[in-house]
């Protein structure tokens, strides 16, 4: 009896955090970005977002690929109901966390995992409560011209100097916080057929 040859992994993102998270599993991957439009629907929740936004950016890939597992991601941060993403700005980086500051945030970090060829198709979704500290406008200030956090949901890297923007984290996925969970992806390619170990 001849042995199946493990099908080909795409990462559907071009985001660095992403790459370096899903390397740390020592499978063999490729990149391609998916063209999403990551507005919300209308009342759309953050989780719901990052759900929908998780699967369509694998499911896109995945059309192009159809024997190919494809693993897409998305990430929000919800503060109070209202989906915060990624400022791209330093003005709305400013805005954004000093709304945090002092609040709980979820970042809600959803994993997707698509292969055409065998029907599958299953997203998950790891929640990350942060509180902030209460920042001054100059922590604020000191910690963007460092960091440049532009591309990162909510304005805080917490892999970087971001972590001293916060006083709690409480999750149960550690790495989702980064922006993709890798607890939950590992489950979801294990469904998929594609072992991890």
């Amino acid at each position: 009896m001849t042995e199946l040859k493990p099908r080909q992994l795409i990462l559907a993102s071009t985001s660095v955090y992403r790459r370096h998270l899903l390397e740390r599993l020592r499978l063999p991957f490729t990149v391609i970005a998916s063209d999403v439009d990551e507005v919300a629907l209308p009342d759309e929740v953050p989780a719901q977002l990052a759900c929908r936004l998780a699967l369509a950016k694998a499911q896109t890939v995945a059309a192009l690929y159809p024997e190919c597992v494809v693993i897409g991601s998305d990430q929000v941060a919800d503060l109070n109901g209202q989906a915060l993403g990624k400022p791209e700005t330093h003005p709305r980086a400013v805005a954004q966390l000093q709304r945090m500051r002092g609040q709980t945030v979820i970042f809600q970090t959803a994993v997707a995992v698509v292969c055409q060829a065998t029907g599958f198709a299953k997203t998950g979704l790891a929640a990350v409560k942060v509180q902030f500290k209460n920042l001054t406008d100059a922590q604020i200030e000191s910690y963007l011209l460092a960091e440049k956090p532009y591309d990162c949901a909510g304005s805080a890297k917490s892999e970087g100097l971001g972590i001293a923007l916060l006083a709690r984290i409480d999750n149960d996925d550690p790495t989702a916080l980064v922006g993709l969970p890798l607890i939950r992806t590992c489950q979801l390619l294990e469904a998929a057929g594609l072992k991890v170990l």
